[in-house]
Formats: structure tokens, C-alpha cells, sequence
């Protein structure tokens, strides 16, 4: 049985049945393959640094090994039956863009996680917030599954009814993130949080009263076991005859602000207008609007077993190019 990370670092997580999208059309300006050109792309208006530099060795260290090299440098994490591993970031932030280049391991990697998050567990243990970004492992022969999620005020530190996750997935079938890296990124601004993948937004989760992180968090990436959920709700377990199981970080992005920065640091725009976090533009949003036609598997405000007097949000938007979600 393999080390799961420290039980404050762990995910907590309760699941629904998948609900698959129907969709009939993609957006205008895309094949069926390839997404709409975003038109703006925030991953390349930054440098990263070298990994030591804003990161840390949080737990399993003898399953990490540090790069250097240009664009940062990086870092390999993997998992084994004895440990998994993670990192950390050495300061906290309040606000900002969060990004990684990431390359995921091939084959059999039924119920790993590979995660890239915010999060202040260790701040707020029991009371926490957090940003999630997890790819899902899978078996040979089916995407990875990335699922994003927003916990807020210790909605996902367990105990009967409190967990409350707002997932959304994606099959992230449109290219291969086995094959070489692609960048993952969330944006956090005090409006607005959007996931990117290769700088297409693919979900925007807006600031609604209580239901929104405002306090500081850290950054973290992980590989760990849980093979309880990961994948097909538990029915494919972790088999340690294909470990290690490898995640590879290169390029970490961190545009962001301190707590103690002055007022006038914010957030880096989601869009090219320099509005702020939510300014996406149109084709922004048409790119958006493809990813979740043609890639969401998963919403939670669209489970019928969900109780929605929990997730207050949960309201959708009607555009006349289709429907956007939270």
C-alpha cells in the first residue's frame, strides 16, 4: 500500500456519476480536434525562475529530483508503493497567475493523481481554501481526466455534509498530455478565478458573496494514491507493477502578490483588454465555450443529486453561442 501525502495535505473528495455533455456543433473557427485560437496568451508574458528558488521539498524528497536548464529548470516527482511526493511554494500569495508546464506519465496510472493547486491547509487546518487542478489517472487506451475545483472556508475538509467540492472535468482528449509538455494555469484575481490549459481559458469560476477564496494560499504540485476515486469512481486501483508512476513540472510560472504588497499589485489580466481577471474577450470566450461542448464530462452544478442550496453559484448563463458554466 503506498504513503499517502500527510493528511493535512491530502484532497478531500466526494464524487457523483459522471455526467457526459451532449453536444451536437463545435464553436465557430474550430475542427473537431483543435480548439479556437485564444488570441491571447498569458504563459508566454512571463520568465520562470529556477525551481529552489520559489519552491521547496514538502514531503517524500527521496522521490524528487531537481532540474536545471533554461526556462527555470523543474522538477520529476514520482510515486511507488513506499511514497508519493510533493512541493510547496515558499511564500503565500493573495492573488495572481499560477502556471506549469507538465508532462504525464503513459500507460497504466489508473488511480494516481498528479495534481497542480492553491491551498491553505496549513494555515487554516480544518477551515481551509483551495484551487485545484488534479489529472486523473487512467488505463491504457483512455484520456486523462483533468478535474478543477474550488473548495472554500473548509467545504472540503470532510466531517457529514461539509464537503463540498465544485468540480468540473475534462477529457483531456484534444491532444496528449503523455506525449509532451502542455501548460496548465489558474489565474486568481478578487473577481475572478480561470483555469487555462496551453492558454485556452476552459472554466471561470466568479466571485459569488462567501463561496469565493480571499485569503492567502500557496502553491503545491503532488503524486500520490487514490485509488479509492481517482479513477472510475474506484473501480481501477493503483498497480504498482507499472511504477514508478513520473510527473514532470518544468517552467513554473508565479505572477502574483504577497500579502504584505501594496494595494496597487494585482492580479495579471485574463485577456489582452488589461481589464483585470475576468476581461476574457470574445474569442477568449469562444475558445472556452469548445472545451466545454466538446470536453466537459463533469459539472457539479449539472448533478441532479448535488444539493444545490449548498453551491448558491450554481446558476447558468444563456448566451446565444451556447451556455457557459461555472
Amino acid at each position: 500500500m503506498a504513503a499517502a501525502p500527510p493528511a493535512r495535505h491530502r484532497h478531500r473528495h466526494r464524487h457523483a456519476l459522471l455526467i457526459f455533455v451532449v453536444v451536437t456543433a463545435a464553436a465557430a473557427g474550430a475542427d473537431a480536434q483543435h480548439p479556437p485560437l485564444p488570441g491571447f496568451y498569458p504563459s508566454k508574458r512571463y520568465r520562470a525562475r529556477p525551481f529552489s528558488r520559489d519552491f521547496r521539498t514538502l514531503w517524500g524528497a527521496q522521490h524528487q529530483s531537481v532540474s536545471g536548464g533554461g526556462g527555470g529548470g523543474g522538477v520529476t516527482i514520482w510515486l511507488d508503493s513506499t511514497s508519493g511526493s510533493g512541493f510547496k511554494s515558499r511564500r503565500a500569495f493573495r492573488s495572481g497567475y499560477f502556471g506549469a508546464s507538465v508532462k504525464l506519465q503513459a500507460g497504466y496510472t489508473a488511480g494516481v493523481i498528479t495534481a497542480f493547486y492553491l491551498s491553505n491547509a496549513d494555515a487554516h487546518p480544518g477551515f481551509h481554501d483551495e484551487v485545484d487542478m488534479e489529472f486523473l489517472g487512467t488505463t491504457p487506451g483512455q484520456p486523462y481526466t483533468l478535474q478543477t475545483n474550488v473548495y472554500v472556508l473548509g467545504s472540503g475538509d470532510g466531517g457529514p455534509g461539509r464537503v463540498v467540492g465544485r468540480e468540473v472535468k475534462f477529457r483531456l482528449d484534444w491532444f496528449d498530455p503523455t506525449a509532451d509538455f502542455h501548460h496548465y494555469a489558474i489565474l486568481w484575481s478578487p473577481t475572478h478565478i480561470i483555469f487555462y490549459v496551453d492558454d485556452v481559458p476552459i472554466r471561470r469560476y466568479p466571485r459569488r458573496s462567501e463561496t469565493f477564496p480571499r485569503r492567502p494560499m500557496w502553491v503545491y504540485g503532488s503524486i500520490w494514491d487514490a485509488s479509492s476515486w481517482a479513477t472510475d469512481d474506484g473501480r481501477y486501483k493503483a498497480d504498482y507493477r507499472y511504477s514508478p508512476f513520473v510527473a514532470r513540472f518544468s517552467g513554473l510560472l508565479l505572477r502574483a502578490c504577497s500579502p504584505r504588497a501594496p494595494p496597487r499589485c494585482r492580479a495579471p489580466s485574463g485577456g489582452p483588454t488589461g481589464g483585470g481577471g475576468d476581461a476574457l474577450s470574445p474569442q477568449q470566450e469562444a475558445a472556452m465555450r469548445w472545451v466545454q461542448r466538446n470536453h466537459m464530462v463533469y459539472n457539479y452544478c449539472l448533478d441532479p443529486k448535488r444539493d444545490h442550496s449548498l453551491t448558491p453559484e450554481c446558476i447558468i448563463h444563456h448566451a446565444a453561442a451556447g451556455d457557459t458554466y461555472y
